[in-house]
């Protein structure tokens, strides 16, 4: 086992900039963002409408196995670390929050023990 733990971490850019990882998913211009439809916009991943919304976004779970592969890339790997992913779009409430609970998810599986931060999930919406 090279993987000593995963951290999956979401954030939006809007808030800050991103965290230090071996991995960064950047979902703000190729997925589209729940905060465009107003029954969403004050929601956030906690939300089984915005997960819903953002799951069922053509791409997403194409991006999750593909993100599952890398993590299984770095096990393989012959030096024992911790691995860290994050996951961002602009406020970090809608797509990289449910992007990244889906993922710790599958990654749960591994057993590799894995931890889920959402950095600014409970931030107020990024006005724009």
């Amino acid at each position: 086992m090279a993987l000593t733990s995963i951290d999956v971490i979401s954030f939006g850019y809007g808030h800050s900039a991103p965290p230090v990882a071996d991995v960064t998913l950047d979902l703000r211009l190729h997925f589209k963002d729940p905060h465009v439809d107003p029954a969403l916009r004050d929601l956030t991943a906690a939300d089984m409408s915005v997960r819903r919304a953002v799951l069922t976004t053509p791409g997403i779970r194409e991006l999750i196995a593909a993100t599952a592969l890398v993590a299984d890339a770095y096990e393989a790997g012959p030096i024992e670390a911790p691995l860290t992913i994050a996951v961002g779009c602009v406020g970090g409430r809608h797509r990289a929050a449910t992007v990244a609970m889906a993922l710790a998810n599958r990654l749960s599986k591994t057993g590799v023990p894995v931890r889920l931060t959402h950095r600014d999930l409970a931030k107020p919406t990024v006005k724009r």
